[in-house]
């Protein structure tokens, strides 16, 4: 079992007329030259589905320096229809989001909740602060 110290929040850098199911990150990521395939652990859809990614018990490759003890959790979305950075979660995504930091937070008590933008401030992702929003979950 893996030590988990944080628990780090993505977005997928697409507009709202595009998708991106934890296939289509697959893909993207063994694109990359990602050999193990999609780097977050969870993807969470426009209409709150929760898909897997990673299974937890495998490294991440979700942030740079920080994937050893950590779980990704990726939501589709993070742009405007301009390209822009926007926090474009949908009421179901944050639902969803919000179950899934609880079950996470059940299993690693001791885990931070953070954004990815916390531990790569160049980065706008994802587009607001998660610390602040998920502070309340114990």
């Amino acid at each position: 079992m893996r030590t988990i110290t944080l628990i780090i929040i993505h977005c997928s850098a697409v507009k709202p007329n595009q998708q991106s199911s934890a296939a289509d990150i697959d893909r993207w990521h063994r694109a990359r030259g990602f050999t193990r395939g999609i780097g977050y652990h969870y993807v969470i859809r426009r209409d709150g589905s929760i898909e897997p990614g990673r299974p937890e018990e495998i490294i991440g490759a979700h942030c740079q320096g920080h994937n050893k003890y950590s779980i990704g959790v990726c939501y589709e979305g993070g742009l405007d229809l301009n390209g822009k950075p926007a926090d474009t979660r949908t009421d179901a995504q944050k639902r969803s989001l919000r179950a899934l930091l609880t079950d996470l937070r059940k299993s690693y008590p001791s885990s931070l909740i953070i954004s990815h933008h916390d531990l790569n401030p160049g980065k706008a992702c994802p587009c607001f602060d998660a610390a602040q929003e998920y502070a309340d979950i114990r």
